[in-house]
């Protein structure tokens, strides 16, 4: 397993266009990964999932990966949030 916590830093917070950009960019991965907040914990795959948690601006996530390409899925996902989602 592996993880790492970053915050989000886009004004709307992780609303549905860059949730979707998060979740099309996980799917690009086997491991299985998770975004945990600090009141649960969502596959990261799932729009409904994403959305659900309600993530706003300088909320601290963390992305949690468990698979064969667990690091690069994680630290890839880490880039898109700090880029805003800009790829």
């Amino acid at each position: 397993m592996y993880s790492s916590e970053v915050v989000i830093n886009r004004e709307e917070g992780l609303h549905a266009r860059p949730a979707t950009f998060f979740i099309q960019k996980a799917n690009q991965f086997e491991s299985s990964i998770w975004i945990e907040t600090d009141r649960r914990k969502v596959n990261a795959k799932s729009l409904l999932g994403v959305l659900s948690l309600g993530i706003m601006k300088g909320s601290p996530i963390n992305i949690i990966a468990n698979g064969s390409d667990e690091q690069e899925a994680v630290d890839s996902l880490v880039a898109l949030v700090k880029s805003n989602f800009v790829e």
